[in-house]
């Protein structure tokens, strides 16, 4: 590791669900009601168990494009209607981690610019986290990016906006996508299993720091001096 990646941290970017806040989404749920949604328009496709749901209305969207425009068009709203209509239901039983408050009003304390960013939609984040632009400095949900993780455009934008280099920022999530979304975007990586991730998953997936979850993170960071 380089000497400037062994400096203190100046931006901590965090993933929301799972991470800040109770994981409460059914991901598996979400995909079985856009195949469903998708059986209405196509025949069955072929989709990898892997391909995340808003990926999922991609393909299908790319398969109509191919028949019809306006169904394609028609299809691809439905299917994010779909989708934030259980994002927003999911986030009305949702609720913080008990230390994400205290922990963010620590950090922000310190000096540490404080990300979030997630593929979950505005709403239903602020349904969990009304006060959420009080305890970090930049919220980019799918909703203000064009390109949403793992895609690196949404990590570097956020750290653009508080004008931090990526070699002194820390990306924190609960799934290997976060990790893969930093390395990507040239920022150190750490994990915390307080979502659906192992930390042996978390661990292979190249993060530089496993925990169980924020908090002993942070105080992890803090022993090592990083903060």
């Amino acid at each position: 590791m380089s000497g400037q990646r062994r400096n203190k941290l100046e931006c901590i970017v965090f993933d929301f669900d799972g991470t800040l806040a109770e994981l409460r989404l059914d991901f598996a749920d979400m995909k079985s009601k856009i195949h469903l949604l998708g059986a209405t328009y196509l025949p069955p496709i072929a989709a990898h168990p892997s391909l995340r749901a808003l990926e999922l209305v991609a393909l299908y969207a790319k398969e109509l494009e191919r028949i019809n425009l306006a169904r394609a068009a028609e299809f691809s709203r439905r299917g994010h209607a779909l989708i934030r209509g259980i994002e927003l239901s999911a986030a009305l039983n949702g609720r913080l981690f008990p230390f994400t408050r205290p922990l963010l009003e620590d950090l922000r304390r310190g000096g540490i610019k404080l990300c979030i960013i997630t593929r979950n939609c505005e709403k239903a984040v602020r349904i969990v986290f009304p006060d959420i632009l009080n305890l970090c400095h930049i919220l980019l949900t799918r909703d203000h990016v064009l390109q949403v993780k793992p895609h690196p455009a949404h990590l570097l934008q956020a750290i653009r906006c508080v004008k931090v280099h990526p070699g002194s920022t820390l990306m924190v999530g609960d799934h290997p996508l976060d990790i893969e979304t930093g390395r990507r975007a040239g920022t150190l990586t750490a994990g915390v299993s307080s979502g659906n991730s192992s930390a042996e998953d978390l661990s292979l997936s190249g993060a530089e720091w496993v925990a169980d979850n924020c908090q002993e993170l942070i105080h992890q960071l803090k022993e090592q001096g990083r903060i």
